[in-house]
């Protein structure tokens, strides 16, 4: 049976109903099924095309929405669209080659009150943006022409950077003029360690990478809860790093780590610590020991809420990337011993290449040149 596409064919009794999460209610007659049917039998005929005819013919068959796409591997909101053109176009729809059905263009008044509504109102994906023109404006998009439009409207798709709530910008900026001058004249027999803990915990990290196209790939998962707890101190002119392990982050690891920062550096007279505001930083049985004459190791306060302004945070990153992202370790014995050997062996004899990202380099974080969502 062949059919002239140009002529078409009409569609009286085809109804569908746009209904969320409900199925759309598709009647053909005898003469448009046999139709439809004819295109799927074809040995040669555009694998879209026939995705189209396949829809309405479950759809005529009673199968919910949810099923169709499923069966078809389309959105729903692909669906709601080839409704609507089958609705209004009639067999002619199914002769198209490209993607979705010919789109309206919304007027500039349209146009400037959708950039309104997405710039107090964020959308999560294309999906919601094209049922937001349909229910507006009446409109029907494809997920690529909807992008495409706000790209136009000066919108670009991106995941919102994650800002400490309370951060003050002027104790950063004061955090910062300190520490220049600090470094400006600092003596020769001195030094200058950022110091912090991490908690690297017993599982698989999944992370982005190149991988061949079409190839199924996973990680295996570890669901252990174990963690190992390291309290660490780096130097950035020549990137020695100290560190202690226990088996939690408290006031006595943090007198361990500064008592072997002195034996390991003997020739200094004065080591700068910067630290956070941990509370075991502030522990009344770390101050009689801090207060000893003998003692060359001084603490630094990073200002509240700040952990961009402390420099081994960016090695933590390092860390995971080169040890945890994208691998697998069975036991947390090999995960154990794979932290530690970055920071024994890989931390001293690639330092170089890290340099680069770890660094001093501060930015003050000024909450009033964002948008919150």
């Amino acid at each position: 049976m062949r059919f002239n596409w140009s002529q078409g064919v009409s569609f009286p009794n085809v109804h569908c109903c746009t209904m969320n999460n409900q199925a759309k209610s598709v009647t053909l007659t005898d003469e448009q099924r046999i139709a439809l049917e004819a295109i799927c039998r074809r040995r040669k005929v555009d694998a879209l095309v026939w995705k189209r005819a396949r829809a309405f013919l479950l759809l005529d068959a009673d199968y919910d929405t949810k099923t169709v796409c499923e069966v078809l591997d389309i959105g729903p909101t692909v669906l709601t669209e080839w409704s609507f053109a089958f609705a209004g176009m009639g067999l002619p729809f199914f002769g198209l080659k490209d993607y979705s059905q010919r789109q309206g263009h919304l007027s500039s008044e349209q146009e400037k009150s959708l950039k309104t509504h997405f710039t107090n109102n964020h959308a999560r994906n294309a999906d919601e943006i094209c049922a937001y023109i349909l229910a507006e404006y009446g409109q029907s998009y494809c997920p690529s022409g909807a992008v495409k439009l706000m790209h136009r409207l000066g919108f670009t798709y991106k995941k919102p950077q994650s800002m400490p709530a309370q951060a003050d910008e002027a104790k950063q900026e004061a955090f910062i003029a300190d520490y220049e001058a600090l470094m400006t004249q600092l003596g020769q027999d001195e030094m200058v360690v950022f110091s912090d803990a991490v908690h690297p915990t017993h599982q698989s990290r999944p992370a982005h990478g190149w991988f061949p196209k079409g190839q199924k790939t996973a990680i295996k998962s570890t669901s252990g809860r174990k963690r190992l707890n390291i309290q660490g101190a780096l130097d950035l002119e020549t990137f020695q790093f100290t560190f202690v392990e226990g088996e939690k982050i408290n006031a006595q690891t943090t007198k361990q780590m500064l008592e072997k920062l002195e034996r390991n550096n003997p020739t200094m007279t004065l080591i700068h610590v910067f630290v956070d505001n941990a509370r075991y930083h502030h522990a009344k049985v770390l101050q009689p020991w801090l207060a000893k004459s003998d003692r060359r190791v001084r603490l630094h306060f990073l200002p509240p809420y700040a952990p961009h302004l402390n420099p081994i945070e960016r090695l933590w990153g390092v860390m995971h990337r080169w040890v945890t992202h994208n691998r697998h370790y069975s036991t947390f014995n090999q995960f154990t011993e794979a932290i530690l050997d970055f920071f024994r062996k890989t931390l001293p004899d690639r330092w170089q290449d890290f340099r680069d990202t770890v660094t001093d380099n501060f930015r003050m974080i000024a909450l009033k040149e964002f948008k919150f969502v």
